[in-house]
């Protein structure tokens, strides 16, 4: 049987969201046609988006879902998620030498009991959404931000020196994480020019500005290169 796997919104590409339909279109397509349907959500589920999983954005259900970083707050662990069908394997069929770690699992559920009791999708959302929002203000006022996209906190933002062309600015951006940094503002790259945020959950609104503060500082510092 064959399957289909994808990121539900790219992640180390440059954060990129798809366009309305196209997670339904694709999910159909495998239905119709006995694909399995895999949504790797390692970067973006579990509330990382402002909904459990990005594909719940748009009311799409996978066979399998791929988690892992935020779901042990540190630790190495993963997950995978799929309905039982799928699973129905014979004692042996698969094994992980790393896998079943008890500190590991014990950490997992106690941190989806943390993401329900501290309200965590709610905030990713609300305070992921005011980040957007004044990344697009940025935009508006400096040329070299060419796109700002994404959902919740995970947000990315695209440099480019000149947006007609869109002629991606990398060495521009790669400047822009090093002065950031130096006013201890920690981004990190995606992509060929863009910076991906993805924030801890529990980021507030007057943690964001002084973040949004130090970003500004040092956009104001980069020019486009010629």
């Amino acid at each position: 049987m064959a399957c289909v796997l994808i990121e539900p919104i790219q992640g180390a590409g440059g954060y990129i969201v798809p366009p309305d339909g196209y997670l339904q279109a694709l999910a159909k397509l495998c239905k119709e046609n006995n694909i399995i349907f895999v949504a790797d959500e390692i970067q973006s589920g579990l509330c990382r988006t402002g909904k459990w999983f990005a594909c719940d954005h748009w009311g799409v259900e996978p066979d399998i879902v791929t988690l892992g970083k935020g779901i042990a707050s540190g630790l190495p662990f993963g997950a995978t998620v799929s309905r039982a069908e799928l699973m129905d394997w014979e004692p042996g069929a698969h094994e992980n030498t790393m896998g079943g770690s008890p500190v590991g699992s014990s950490a997992a559920l106690a941190m989806l009991d943390i993401f329900k009791t501290e309200r965590l999708v709610e905030n990713a959302a609300e305070v992921g959404g005011y980040l957007f929002k004044r990344f697009k203000e940025l935009a508006e006022k400096h040329e070299l931000i060419g796109d700002v996209r994404g959902k919740g906190m995970m947000i990315g933002v695209e440099f480019v020196k000149n947006r007609e062309t869109k002629e991606p600015a990398k060495a521009e951006r790669d400047k822009i994480l090093a002065k950031a940094f130096e006013r201890g503002l920690m981004l990190i790259g995606a992509g060929v020019s863009s910076l991906r945020l993805a924030p801890p959950l529990i980021l507030t609104r007057e943690q964001a500005d002084v973040g949004l503060e130090i970003f500004e500082q040092t956009l104001k510092e980069i020019k486009p290169s010629k």
